[in-house]
């Protein structure tokens, strides 16, 4: 008898390492089985270009440190995009005064500016009218008129740009061009394309 129970647990002794492994074996599987899975991360949530908020018939005016009028801007809807941080003005009407009191005049049927206001782009009907002055001698200047589809003015540079047909009246006289870029510093045109003109001589004593 002692013989037999022996050799049972000789033969036991053998295949305990397999019993071992096919028990270690199912209870991996059951605790794959049982643990909850993790829940996946929810993909970031594309940002939208919807507007965070809007305005209807305003007017919004800034002055410099001595109160004199700077700038006003009105316009038809204004709605603020916050993934691009850009205002768009439907019927847009911009008044600008520079430094000695010449004014410039804005409008289109749309403008997009970005956050700091310091570039302006207008689309549709668009058009920019620096007002006639006077030079140092106390000659006029005639007032010039920029007209076309698209107008770019960087406000700070005082440039304005555009990569499609303009139209440039100064006085009488007319100039249009394929694209533009214009320096009001320097008081420099550069007209691209098909570039026409027609000047008007002026009267004689």
């Amino acid at each position: 008898m002692i013989t037999i129970l022996r050799q049972l647990w000789d033969r036991l002794t053998l295949y305990l390492p397999v019993l071992l492994m096919g028990l270690l074996a199912m209870t991996t599987y059951w605790l794959v089985r049982s643990t909850p899975q993790l829940v996946a991360p929810e993909a970031t949530a594309q940002v939208r270009h919807e507007p965070d908020y809007f305005m209807r018939k305003f007017a919004v005016k800034t002055f410099d440190a001595s109160g004199r009028l700077k700038s006003e801007v009105s316009g038809g809807e204004a709605r603020h995009f916050p993934d691009t941080d850009t205002l768009e003005i439907l019927q847009v009407n911009i008044r600008s005064y520079d430094e000695i009191g010449h004014l410039t005049t804005a409008t289109a049927s749309r403008a997009i500016t970005n956050g700091d206001a310091s570039e302006v782009q207008l689309i549709g009907h668009a058009q920019v009218v620096r007002a006639a002055t006077l030079d140092k001698n106390g000659q006029e200047r005639p007032a010039l008129t920029f007209t076309g589809e698209f107008l770019h003015a960087f406000m700070n540079s005082e440039r304005l740009k555009s990569h499609k047909p303009v139209e440039l009246s100064r006085g009488k006289d007319r100039f249009t061009g394929d694209s533009m870029e214009y320096d009001n510093l320097e008081r420099i045109m550069l007209l691209k394309g098909r570039v026409k003109g027609l000047l008007i001589p002026g009267k004689f004593p």
